[in-house]
């Protein structure tokens, strides 16, 4: 059974004294836009998703290497198990679809090489309903990078000194409101089968994204969901565009937002944890 409805959604959230995604082309400091305004990556997000979703026990393909539940050392020898050697035979993609949430939810693309040295494999794309962009500041933020000192050199240093490794940066962002946006398109759920209950799980899962996501770069409680914005319109086309759905919605620097009336269409707003 396909999603019955579009759906579009919002989620506001804070960062304070974190580092939310860090740029490794530089020195993973917090990534900011030309103009400083900070920005999270649409892979970053989907990344908590997933985590989030594999906690809630559902299977996913993209398991983190941290987080992972299963033996598999790569995609390849995921997919592998759950199909066989001959990948790309059948109906692949609808059993992929039926297995991992986030294949269904998100599409993946599936191109592995024979391993024949000929050019020849398989590639098998999925395209999914569940698009989601990349989260921005409302505001221009301040990166603050702290020097740093290890206590023990994590390498013997010439005579008796202390090696260059003990000295590092830390870099964080000291205070920001961003907003990130998503819609989900009833007809791609067709040839996927995300249904209404998927649509449902990551609407619980979007208010507390942050749960169990803490490191040194993101203390507990320094990333925070303010609310969850959720239109679900009446029809499988929609009432209106998905870019004026997200336009009417304007947030401010300190977190508060306004939010211009649509007619026919309310989102339900939801507090984050």
């Amino acid at each position: 059974m396909s999603l019955g409805r579009k759906i579009d959604f919002a989620v506001i959230f804070t960062v304070k004294n974190a580092n939310p995604n860090g740029d490794p082309l530089n020195s993973n400091r917090p990534r900011i836009t030309y103009d400083g305004v900070g920005e999270v990556t649409d892979v970053c997000i989907k990344r908590k998703l997933r985590d989030r979703i594999l906690e809630s026990g559902r299977e996913i393909f993209v398991q983190s290497d941290d987080r992972k539940i299963d033996d598999a050392t790569s995609l390849r020898s995921r997919a592998e198990a759950a199909f066989g050697k001959k990948l790309g035979e059948g109906d692949m993609a609808k059993k992929a679809c039926e297995k991992w949430f986030d294949v269904r939810a998100f599409g993946q693309l599936f191109a592995y090489s024979s391993g024949k040295g000929d050019g020849s494999g398989v590639s098998v794309g999925i395209r999914g309903p569940v698009t989601i962009q990349s989260a921005f500041s409302a505001a221009p933020v301040n990166v603050t990078s702290t020097q740093i000192t290890k206590s023990v050199s994590g390498e013997d240093g010439k005579g008796g000194k202390r090696a260059s490794d003990t000295m590092g940066m830390k870099h964080r962002v000291d205070n920001g409101a961003y907003v990130f946006f998503g819609s989900m398109n009833p007809q791609l759920s067709e040839r996927t089968g995300f249904s209404d209950d998927d649509a449902n799980v990551i609407k619980g899962i979007l208010p507390r994204i942050f749960e169990n996501d803490a490191s040194s770069a993101r203390p507990e409680g320094s990333m925070r969901v303010l609310k969850l914005f959720w239109w679900e319109h009446n029809c499988k086309s929609g009432q209106y565009s998905s870019a004026k759905v997200h336009g009417s919605l304007e947030v401010n620097a300190d977190g508060s937002y306004n939010l211009t009336n649509l007619e026919g269409l309310a989102p339900e707003v939801i507090d984050g944890f």
